[in-house]
């Protein structure tokens, strides 16, 4: 399957802050979602920077469409929806100031596509943004991102403001825009719960590096936690374990194969889990 982005070996310095995103590789083929997952400050926000070309990388490469993008490459620029988590617009506009600086900016904006999301979502055209929620600031977002028609969305955190009935409905519009065979999501987002329901593969990155990729489904149905006494997690393979951290009197082991792991070690409990576990045992336990 070709892929709509695809970031190799990508890497960015900030020397003064002491953080590097090192050798950040990971495709998004058409038609699917990319959860994009990891803690505050592991250089997502940075990731999705270097792939828009607003942040110089300093080494690797990053295509979209196939094409690296340049400065001059408008092109490129027109056929992506971006939505970052914060202020994405000048809070002193209304909705329908905001449709008319759009216009000027994208051929292919649709005056009528942005008014039918304005109603779905609920939003006054001519109250100014600044009056807006958090959560509609977000929907409003998102609907501007929509209304120019791009093949790829960027969403660094766009349902973070959202009550849960109307992330749910966010999720749908997603699922209904990947339809499209020339359509993919990058979707950055700490709400696991969110991945679970839409992402067809997530990446995992911590402090600036790539510690996971696998398919949704792979986690959700494959991977497990042991919950070990100290004794039985000493007669563990090391190879076996992906990460453990130590709760009280259990360590907790996350392990790519739930169904070897009970036919291998019969006397250790092995567990379901959900990627909102797999998270945090990755981010905040060790390896061997």
């Amino acid at each position: 399957m070709e892929n709509i982005l695809e970031l190799q070996n990508l890497t960015k310095s900030y020397p003064k802050s002491d953080f590097t995103l090192e050798q950040i590789t990971f495709s998004l083929p058409y038609g699917s979602i990319l959860g994009f997952v990891g803690e505050s400050g592991a250089g997502k926000t940075t990731t999705i920077s270097c792939i828009l070309n607003t942040v110089a990388k300093d080494s690797g490469t990053i295509k979209l469409f196939g094409k690296e993008m340049g400065d001059g490459d408008t092109d490129i620029r027109e056929r992506i929806g971006v939505v970052y988590d914060g202020d994405n617009f000048p809070g002193f506009w209304t909705a329908k100031q905001l449709s008319k600086v759009m216009a000027g900016l994208y051929r292919n904006w649709d005056e009528a596509l942005f008014r039918k999301y304005l109603e779905e979502f609920q939003l006054p055209s001519k109250q100014k943004i600044r009056h807006y929620s958090k959560g509609m600031t977000m929907k409003l977002a998102i609907a501007a991102a929509l209304s120019h028609h791009p093949e790829l969305l960027i969403l660094d955190e766009a349902t973070s403001g959202l009550d849960p009935v109307m992330r749910d409905d966010m999720l749908d519009v997603f699922l209904e825009f990947v339809q499209e065979e020339n359509h993919a999501i990058l979707l950055s987002s700490h709400i696991t719960s969110d991945l679970e329901k839409v992402a067809d593969t997530i990446v995992f990155i911590h402090e600036g590096r790539l510690i996971l990729t696998a398919a949704k489904d792979e986690l959700i149905y494959q991977y497990a936690v042991m919950r070990c006494k100290e004794s039985q997690f000493r007669t563990l393979d090391k190879e076996d374990i992906l990460a453990y951290r130590k709760r009280d009197m259990q360590i907790d082991v996350l392990v790519a194969d739930g169904s070897k792991a009970r036919h291998k070690y019969k006397e250790v409990v092995v567990d379901h889990t959900s990627v909102d576990e797999i998270m945090l045992l990755l981010m905040k336990g060790e390896r061997i």
